[in-house]
């Protein structure tokens, strides 16, 4: 049975670590393009300004006592969300790439259907200011290709951190001993697939980082390339049960 839409709560994740520089005008956009959500800035061991500037614009923080990686800060959202019974999560990365107007059109997918909804700055071509640099470019077409392998379906942006999540998928996440503390990109899709999730691409706007970095990349393109092909191995021939968790509640 589905809820009413005006009883459907959706909360917002942001990672952040050291996002001084941008997280107060990121959480302002989202709540000024989106006032029905809330917004939880997850402040991954910052040694910066981020937790108390997130907070003066209005976010939840929750703070991890150290740097735990990207895909540990999204985990402890998801829990955050589960045990505040949130119907939908919406993941933006902090340093203001990912444009907040797209929420809607995230969440639109779920409520047509679908478990994830991924943001692709590549769908229909690149629709925002985002200058992808070669490497990465040669890294995405790598994990589109591997991800058509495993699955057979088509992902064209596998390391966009702009995703939207029904409560089965991040019930599923906050429970799952197998989420990568550090970069849930092809493995993760992969792991929906055999979970028994269904994934849809949205194209969204996305922007270059306003800081110069991200927390969802920067990382040596070898040493990605070598952990994610280690980490599609665990998913592939882990030993956790790859089962769909119905209502996670």
């Amino acid at each position: 049975m589905h809820k009413p839409e005006d009883s459907v709560r959706t909360v917002v994740l942001v990672p952040a670590f050291n996002e001084a520089g941008s997280i107060k005008r990121v959480v302002t956009n989202i709540t000024r393009t989106n006032p029905d959500v809330d917004v939880v800035v997850i402040n991954d061991g910052s040694s910066d300004d981020t937790a108390q500037l997130a907070k003066e614009a209005g976010a939840t923080v929750l703070s991890l006592p150290v740097n735990l990686g990207y895909g540990a800060a999204l985990q402890t959202g998801y829990k955050y969300a589960l045990m505040n019974d949130y119907d939908y999560t919406v993941q933006i990365d902090g340093d203001g790439q990912h444009d907040p107007r797209f929420i809607g059109q995230l969440i639109t997918t779920l409520q047509d259907g679908m478990d994830v909804a991924i943001g692709s700055r590549f769908l229909d071509g690149n629709l925002g200011n985002y200058d992808n640099p070669t490497f990465r470019k040669l890294g995405m077409l790598f994990f589109r290709s591997l991800i058509y392998l495993f699955i057979k379906q088509k992902i064209t942006d596998p390391t966009s951190g702009f995703q939207a999540m029904s409560r089965p998928v991040f019930g599923f996440f906050a429970k799952s001993n197998q989420y990568p503390s550090d970069f849930p990109d092809a493995d993760i899709i992969i792991l929906l697939h055999y979970a028994g999730f269904q994934v849809q691409e949205v194209p969204v706007v996305m922007y270059n980082s306003e800081t110069g970095k991200s927390m969802h990349s920067g990382f040596k393109p070898l040493y990605y390339i070598v952990k994610m092909l280690l980490s599609i191995y665990a998913v592939m021939f882990g030993n956790e049960k790859l089962t769909k968790v119905g209502n996670a509640s």
